[in-house]
């Protein structure tokens, strides 16, 4: 079994300077934290891979295609793979953890 914390994950991905930290690497999926702070810009590209967003904490828009909705703390939603997606008019820090299937390279 492999447990993680949240605020040791978040301090690992703070010392690696990155705004993605992936945590889990198996044959069927990944996982990782990314990290975007109010009023930063998204870099997110579309994937091959299908996508699960967990907010974890802040608050946003995300937009998936043509539709837009508010995420927020609790908020899940599915990407399909290849369809265009970015994280925008970030009102509170975002942490999301993202879940790849097939896993990122």
């Amino acid at each position: 079994m492999r447990a993680f914390r949240l605020e040791q994950l978040e301090a690992e991905r703070a010392a690696n300077d990155g705004a993605y930290l992936r945590f889990i690497r198996e044959r069927n999926m990944s996982v990782g934290l990314y990290a975007l702070d109010a009023g930063q810009q998204d870099p997110q590209r579309p994937q091959p891979q299908d996508v699960i967003f967990f907010v974890v904490s802040g608050r946003a828009l995300l937009t998936i295609g043509q539709e837009t909705t508010t995420v927020a703390r609790g908020s899940v939603v599915f990407v399909p793979a290849g369809a265009p997606r970015r994280f925008h008019h970030i009102s509170e820090d975002l942490r999301v953890m993202v879940v790849f299937s097939p896993p990122e390279g």
